[in-house]
């Protein structure tokens, strides 16, 4: 079923996955942030010793942090399973999505992948409805080109056809610009 949302049908699978995802990234973050299991994990993270010396096993903590990543890989599985089909190529799409959207978040900024996320994914969207060329660009501008260069295969490449490749272009241009990520923290 479908819901008009500005004139457009939107499936409500989908209007719950927009509204599942902030509720995960609030719930993590509560999690992490205000109850004694994130307490252990910051401290797990940063002085292993020091844990285990106030009588709480890190090996415990990594194991249920372990067992909370499996659940929510395997939560992210079943609810993007109805909008794509299970394929043997499916993991390779999900590393390399998951990888940018961690280095450009910023390694260990939860709040950073979240954001990283919606960014990547406007882009995209934005990238797939736009059927615009760098030679039709230039044309409105009223550049003057030669034939030669209206011939060109990569002033002929669309935005939409480039969409793929766009989040990784992000990631370079994070990676020289911002090292450690949109909201990564510097080691000190």
């Amino acid at each position: 079923a479908a819901v008009s949302v500005l004139g457009r049908k939107v499936p409500e699978w989908d209007l719950l996955l927009i509204a599942l995802g902030p509720l995960m990234w609030l719930a993590l973050w509560l999690m992490l942030t205000r109850t004694r299991f994130g307490l252990w994990v910051r401290a797990a993270t940063q002085d292993r010793d020091m844990l285990a010396a106030l009588g709480v096993n890190p090996q415990t903590v990594f194991t249920a942090v372990f067992a909370l990543g499996c659940g929510l890989a395997g939560l992210a599985g079943a609810l993007q399973l109805p909008r794509e089909p299970a394929n043997l190529g499916l993991d390779l799409l999900t590393i390399g999505d998951a990888f940018v959207v961690v280095v450009v978040g910023g390694m260990g900024s939860l709040s950073g992948a979240f954001l990283a996320s919606l960014l990547i994914g406007v882009i995209q969207t934005f990238a797939v409805a736009i059927d615009y060329s760098i030679l039709q660009l230039l044309t409105d501008l009223g550049v003057k080109l030669a034939d030669s260069a209206k011939q060109n295969t990569m002033l002929q490449l669309s935005v939409s056809q480039a969409a793929p490749v766009l989040p990784y272009l992000l990631l370079v241009l994070i990676l020289i610009f911002r090292p450690r990520g949109l909201l990564g923290k510097r080691d000190v």
